[in-house]
């Protein structure tokens, strides 16, 4: 269960019970109160229960009330129900007591008797007893002869509230403070299981990607948002692991480059140097010899300013920095003018060179420098991968408001192992043992060539097959 749902049924629970608690509450509230109105739950069939045995023998013995021994029993049978009898005459005289010390004494009528129930209770609020007056009757003519004064204790004439309620809102609270005792228990229990000790754990785990442990696993056996966090932690552990090793490749790679470059800028201007001081020394005994001189110059000074380039070109990709200028062209004299260029380049080197007989003719927008360049690197890495008697040929068509340029050669191709990663910066591909100079280069060439094409706004991509040759197609879009 999601820690979200589960915290929805627990918080509806919860208020559930408060409500249930908040009710049992009220219950008793509106029950105490009713205590305190109990003068309101008098009943006057209970009063005329309790006093009709005692009323019935003294109106049966009113002519012998005189008596001792009347009085006696009258009294006995008052004590026997729990009242207090006072006999009074018309004129306030009480002529007989349960109190025999009372007798003949005189009483206010007025504010002695109390007929009403209701009257007699508020007349007596605050006190245990009540005061409760009847009428005594003659039994011949049915003439009012006195009055019958009785105390009878309040708690033998109140209706009492049935007993078990109080009882049952007592269990009920109980048993509702138990479950939500338990509910907080289980909450804590879960909240530190489920909450506080994964969060911990991914201090513990974010401290070991501080200090450059990558290589432990972040797992968390629960599918809830804290699972979610560990799968987008373990993520970012793994993305952080990989930008690691890829900078450290990069770092390693850029040191090689910056050593292969320096040995390679250092061989030809040794070379040149070495031209010049015989040439300075007169070792040039006739003209001939001295254009064959500047030639080997003119070569190594090309692959100089070559290395440089590239690695000017480098430090721009680095900062994302190319500068591309595209400007509106034809393609034709365009291309045809770059393609002718390099033909001197390949034919020097034993291998044939096809180009297109017509350049499909077109306005495109490009920068002619950038886009030669991009040429320039095909070419070259097409002369690294074929032998004397190979052969080069560039094609050019429109396909789908593209203009389309392809570079083929007939050369040793590119192995498999190689292709995901050519172009990669400083990727220089794994040298056969029939063509070790496969791997000469800055290993940056293709990767300038994509970078170039893409800011034209288009794409670059190649097929070769090991053994029979590689084919480099790039795309311009047209205006």
């Amino acid at each position: 269960m999601l820690l979200l749902q589960w915290s929805k049924r627990w918080l509806i629970t919860v208020l559930i019970l408060l409500i249930l608690l908040l009710g049992c509450g009220l219950t008793l509230a509106v029950d105490r109160l009713g205590h305190h109105t109990e003068e309101s739950n008098l009943s006057i069939h209970l009063v005329r229960l309790i006093i009709n045995p005692v009323m019935l023998a003294l109106e049966q013995n009113l002519h012998q009330l005189t008596s001792p021994e009347v009085q006696e029993n009258v009294r006995a049978l008052a004590e026997e129900q729990g009242i207090q009898l006072s006999y009074v005459g018309l004129d306030g005289t009480i002529l007989f007591s349960s109190d025999p010390s009372s007798q003949g004494e005189h009483i206010h009528l007025a504010s002695a008797l109390h007929y009403d129930l209701n009257h007699a209770g508020h007349a007596n609020q605050g006190e245990d007893v009540v005061n409760m007056a009847f009428p005594v009757l003659h039994a011949a003519d049915g003439i009012q002869i006195g009055n019958a004064l009785f105390t009878i204790p309040k708690v033998m004439v109140t209706l009492q509230p049935s007993s078990i309620l109080p009882y049952l809102v007592a269990g009920i609270s109980i048993i509702i403070a138990l479950i939500l005792g338990i509910l907080l228990l289980t909450m804590h229990r879960k909240i530190h299981k489920r909450l506080l000790s994964p969060v911990h754990m991914l201090q513990h785990h974010a401290e070991s990607i501080l200090k450059g442990q990558y290589d432990k696993p972040i797992h968390y056996k629960h599918a809830d948002e804290v699972g979610e966090l560990y799968a987008m932690f373990d993520l970012m552990r793994t993305e952080i692991k990989y930008l690691s090793e890829q900078r450290t490749k990069q770092e390693q790679a850029q040191k090689e480059l910056i050593t292969n470059i320096s040995h390679d800028i250092k061989t030809p201007i040794t070379t040149v140097k070495a031209y010049i001081e015989a040439i300075m020394e007169g070792m040039c005994a006739d003209e001939e010899t001295l254009m064959e001189y500047m030639r080997i110059m003119q070569t190594h000074t090309d692959k100089t300013a070559q290395l440089v380039e590239d690695l000017l070109l480098h430090a721009l990709q680095e900062l994302g920095q190319i500068s591309v200028e595209p400007r509106e062209v034809y393609s034709g004299p365009t291309f045809e003018a770059m393609l002718g260029s390099f033909e001197h380049a390949v034919r020097m080197k034993g291998l044939t060179y096809e180009t297109p007989e017509s350049v499909p003719n077109v306005l495109i927008r490009l920068d002619t420098t950038r886009i030669e360049q991009v040429l320039a690197n095909l070419i070259s890495n097409a002369l690294k991968h074929t032998h004397r008697g190979d052969g080069i040929r560039v094609d050019t068509e429109l396909r789908a408001d593209q203009f389309i340029v392809t570079i083929t050669d007939t050369g040793q191709g590119i192995g498999a192992q190689d292709m995901p990663f050519v172009f990669e910066r400083y990727f220089r591909g794994q040298a056969s043992p029939v063509a070790r100079h496969v791997q000469d280069g800055t290993g940056l060439g293709l990767s300038i060539c994509k970078n170039i094409v893409e800011a034209h706004g288009g794409c670059i991509s190649f097929s070769s097959k090991e053994g029979q040759g590689t084919s480099f197609q790039f795309s311009l879009p047209v205006c």
